[in-house]
């Protein structure tokens, strides 16, 4: 009798097993070394080599970190020193251990000083062309202006307009689909601030010129293929938004299938940030973060970005923080409930496995 009772509460747990599967899930975590998989053809290819200084600190030299060196000049962390004639040494010394350290702060990394995983994967992340410290720079993890504060003075309630090139454009995206995409972008900052934006047919007169550029396009900030750099855009009243014309640009991913694909309209609500004043956050979550990795969304304006910009502008009257602030809780609510009941799930399925485990 023993053996059949072991046999049948061994099939009893499979039936509880099967019947609890289908609920059966853990709390998303993502490891600090995950990064969405490119091959070296598909990347810019001088970032996606940045993966050999994983680990490196203080003191080490490694042939190559001269090119690293040269990413954190180019976004605003490092200088060359007087003495090396205008080239960076491949040596990790102080200077440079400093400058990881103020972009380990800048991205709400953790500050170790040292090229970890998580800070590796950021860097090779794409992200906006715009420098990280042409900024006034908050002391704690906050929203940042461009130097001078800049913004558009237009009166208290402004109009601003917009065009596209005529000329600059893609073509595997309708210029219907583009044009409505960006209006959603900028009506997501006008609900937040007393400024209107319209769309015009005069390229040439409108405040906002945006088109799509490859390589060196004359404003001094060339792009540089796929991923990398995706865009930038100028601090008022420049008014110019340029993205890079070599990205796989998607408004649906379902129906674009690359997995180097960008979706539009995060870059475009996050450039319009820029044309308005504000640097770049150290929030992860806010649109006006540097960085989106390929295949995800970002579109939704947090409580940093609309603190940021309506310093700059005031609020629209119609704005309510409580609708902002009752979103972002049913968000966070929801992913905490989500976490709650898959723990309490798998908490079941062991206390069950256990009972059937003393009994056989």
């Amino acid at each position: 009798m023993l053996p059949l009772f072991g046999y049948c509460s061994f099939l009893s747990f499979v039936l509880l097993f099967l019947c609890f599967f289908p609920r059966f899930c853990f709390p998303a975590r993502i490891t600090p070394g995950q990064v969405t998989v490119i091959t070296i053809d598909d990347q810019n290819a001088t970032w996606y080599n940045f993966t050999r200084f994983k680990d490196a600190e203080k003191g080490c030299h490694i042939s190559g970190m001269s090119e690293l060196k040269k990413y954190f000049q180019r976004f605003g962390y490092l200088s060359i020193p007087n003495n090396q004639n205008d080239n960076f040494t491949d040596v990790f010394d102080a200077q440079f251990e400093s400058a990881v350290i103020l972009y380990q702060q800048k991205f709400g990394l953790p500050v170790t000083g040292k090229l970890d995983s998580e800070t590796i994967s950021t860097i090779m992340s794409p992200r906006c062309g715009v420098s990280d410290t042409e900024s006034t720079i908050h002391a704690t993890k906050h929203f940042a202006y461009f130097y001078g504060r800049p913004r558009w003075d237009r009166g208290s309630s402004m109009t601003l307009t917009y065009a596209f090139s005529p000329t600059d454009m893609i073509d595997y995206i309708s210029l219907p689909e583009i044009k409505t995409v960006f209006k959603r972008s900028f009506s997501r900052w006008a609900s937040v601030i007393p400024v209107n934006f319209t769309e015009i047919d005069d390229y040439p007169s409108a405040n906002i010129k945006i088109g799509f550029f490859k390589g060196d396009h004359g404003d001094g900030q060339p792009f540089d293929g796929v991923l990398g750099v995706l865009a930038h855009a100028f601090s008022p009243e420049n008014g110019r938004f340029h993205l890079d014309e070599d990205e796989t640009w998607a408004i649906d991913f379902e129906k674009v299938k690359s997995k180097t694909a960008i979706d539009l309209e995060s870059v475009a609500t996050h450039e319009i940030g820029h044309i308005l004043g504000l640097a770049h956050s150290s929030i992860k979550e806010a649109v006006m973060y540097p960085s989106l990795k390929p295949r995800s969304k970002k579109v939704n304006l947090k409580l940093d970005d609309v603190e940021g910009v309506q310093a700059l502008y005031g609020s629209n009257p119609n704005f309510k923080y409580s609708s902002l602030l009752a979103y972002e809780n049913s968000y966070n609510k929801a992913i905490n409930l989500n976490q709650r009941s898959c723990s309490w799930t798998f908490s079941i399925v062991v206390v069950v496995f256990f009972i059937l485990f003393m009994i056989t």
